[in-house]
């Protein structure tokens, strides 16, 4: 993770990694900048906070003999957010041997959940 970075998209989103392991993987993100039009968060930027974080996790249990490509995702968004920042902590449903799935929750600083995303992720041999 420390030679590739969290790529460029998470990079621009602003999104920090706070901890990450294959069973759990938490992450914060500001709203300011990835708003809709009406300033609230947008729904794809809990979607990208939610898949990186579950490919991160998937690639951590991959490792080192390959990788993990998303190949499901779905979304539900319970709660809207307009200012500050917004934190995923992702755990692992299920580790397989090809398979692995996530639950990442989005909460906002007092806790209240905003929205719960699951990845499912295909590992490939390097």
């Amino acid at each position: 993770m420390k030679q590739r970075g969290l790529g460029a998209l998470a990079d621009s989103m602003g999104i920090k990694l706070v901890e990450l392991s294959a069973e759990r993987a938490v992450a914060t993100m500001p709203v300011a900048g990835n708003t809709q039009p009406i300033g609230i968060l947008h729904g794809g930027a809990h979607v990208v906070l939610a898949e990186s974080l579950g490919s991160f996790a998937a690639n951590v249990h991959a490792h080192p003999w390959g990788y993990a490509v998303g190949i499901e995702l779905n979304a539900s968004h319970h709660a809207s957010i307009s200012e500050g920042v917004v934190t995923g902590t992702c755990t692992a449903v299920k580790l397989g041997k090809t398979l692995t799935t996530h639950e990442i929750k989005m909460t906002d600083e007092s806790g209240r959940l905003l929205s719960t995303v699951r990845i499912t992720n295909y590992l490939r041999a390097k």
